[in-house]
């Protein structure tokens, strides 16, 4: 997986826009960020999740996913190096 292929699943979700915040490219609806490009650096993006779809996301592909917690929000870091776009897809669901 690559950047521009995040870039596109997170896009591909109806009402989906790209803004940025702190540097970062970001992806919203209704205003709400539900993911972060380029964070710590180009080779991670961040999906914000709750507490459980963490646990499921890290816990099923831990090669493929890191936990974050960050300001009380949750969310994994898929590596794009190992990471699989159809599994990136499911988390975006």
């Amino acid at each position: 997986m690559t950047a521009n292929d995040f870039r596109r699943l997170a896009l591909s979700l109806p009402d989906a826009e790209e803004a940025a915040h702190m540097g970062h490219p970001d992806f919203r609806v209704g205003g709400k960020i539900f993911a972060t490009l380029g964070y710590p650096d180009a080779a991670w993006g961040t999906v914000g999740l709750t507490p459980e779809q963490q646990a499921f996301f890290v816990g099923a592909e831990p090669k493929m996913f890191v936990a974050l917690k960050a300001a009380g929000a949750s969310g994994a870091r898929p590596a794009f190096d190992c990471a699989q776009p159809e599994r990136v897809r499911c988390v975006k669901r």
